[in-house]
């Protein structure tokens, strides 16, 4: 046992990066074939975790550990309709002496995930936080991209008005050729075909874009090519994760 005045820590866990059980082809998938066995040692050790979905939580802890008895776990829910007032008792085991875990409900915790704001706690607190490695949607993305390696940036979502997303998507455009810098961003699942139509709208014949969809999953697509040449192509993106990168070339 921990001394009273030693600290837990806060794990980040990486996850996959889509669920393994949605489809037939997908369940035949090993997650530690895309995660370090580190993952896997650190929930055989851990009880206590702060996740996005408990469902799909417990489900990931039984796929890397299946001799882990779901009874013993405690699970706080934390998404975008957790009260503020609720962080400070989902960090408390720590407080404690107790290890927390920490998962996103894909990829890696705090990016592009509510769990960032639970390590600005732990920090606070004098929690020390220990992020392990896993796949990271964006990383994979730029890596399969051929696009700038040397500067890029991370957007997050668009702006969901037409006209917004449509100056967003100039002003982007402008950035990565005046900068020189590649430009990332991602779309809620079921909007990515429309995000698609609007893209090839929007963008300059001659602006590169790469679509990365279901990274590390049998159906991985990842492609890029000129937004003219997009125009010829068909593809079908809904409900499928996706990583777009645009990038107006010198």
């Amino acid at each position: 046992m921990k001394p009273v005045n030693l600290k837990g820590k806060l794990y980040l866990i990486p996850t996959t990066l889509g669920d393994l059980s949605s489809n037939d082809q997908a369940k035949q998938s090993n997650p530690l074939d895309v995660l370090p066995h580190t993952v896997k040692r650190t929930i055989e050790l851990i009880d206590c975790y702060i996740v996005e979905n408990e469902k799909t939580a417990r489900r990931f802890i039984k796929s890397i550990y299946p001799e882990k008895i779901q009874a013993s776990l405690l699970l706080s829910t934390l998404n975008k309709h957790t009260e503020v007032s609720d962080h400070n008792k989902m960090i408390q085991p720590c407080l404690e002496g107790i290890d927390i875990g920490l998962m996103s409900e894909a990829g890696c915790p705090g990016v592009a995930d509510p769990g960032a704001v639970i390590v600005k706690l732990a920090h606070e607190k004098g929690i020390q936080v220990v992020p392990l490695v896993g796949p990271s949607s964006i990383l994979l993305a730029m890596m399969g991209s051929g696009m700038n390696g040397q500067s890029f940036a991370f957007n997050g979502y668009l702006p969901i008005d037409k006209s917004d997303k449509k100056a967003a998507l100039k002003n982007f455009e402008k950035l990565s050729f005046d900068k020189n810098q590649s430009q990332l961003f991602i779309e809620t699942p079921y909007r990515n075909n429309k995000l698609v139509e609007d893209l090839l709208q929007t963008l300059q014949p001659n602006t590169h874009l790469c679509i990365a969809a279901d990274i590390t999953l049998p159906t991985e697509y990842i492609k890029t090519m000129k937004v003219s040449e997009w125009k010829k192509a068909t593809i079908d993106l809904h409900n499928r994760p996706t990583i777009f990168i645009i990038h107006k070339m010198y």
